[in-house]
């Protein structure tokens, strides 16, 4: 599973998405779901980022599973199409989940 093209960083935002399902992350500038809103009051953070952790919790749970249905032989695989696929399903769950938790910080 770690030879696939995007296994690690899906794997890394997938881990640095629990803390903040569990709102463990309390608020900072550098880590989290971070807007004027969920800077400005504790409870808006934390309805944030337990929101936008799933969402990222989800995006790299959809990429590991394409990644084990349709795995890469090597690094060094010539389909291209196959690379393809992968980094769509690796970008595209990352570009919903922050399209999706913007609308949702915006409504609080």
């Amino acid at each position: 599973m770690a030879s696939q093209p995007f296994f690690y960083p899906a794997a890394i935002i997938s881990l640095l998405s629990i803390p903040l399902v569990f709102s463990l992350v309390p608020r900072n500038c550098f880590y989290g779901v971070r807007t004027p809103k969920t800077l400005a009051d504790e409870q808006v953070w934390n309805r944030a980022n337990r929101f936008g952790g799933w969402l990222f919790l989800v995006s790299g749970a959809v990429y590991l599973m394409f990644a084990t249905l349709y795995p890469m032989s090597s690094t060094r695989d010539p389909r291209f199409t196959l690379w393809l696929a992968h980094l769509v399903m690796f970008a595209l769950p990352l570009l919903v989940s922050v399209i999706w938790t913007i609308l949702y910080c915006r409504r609080l």
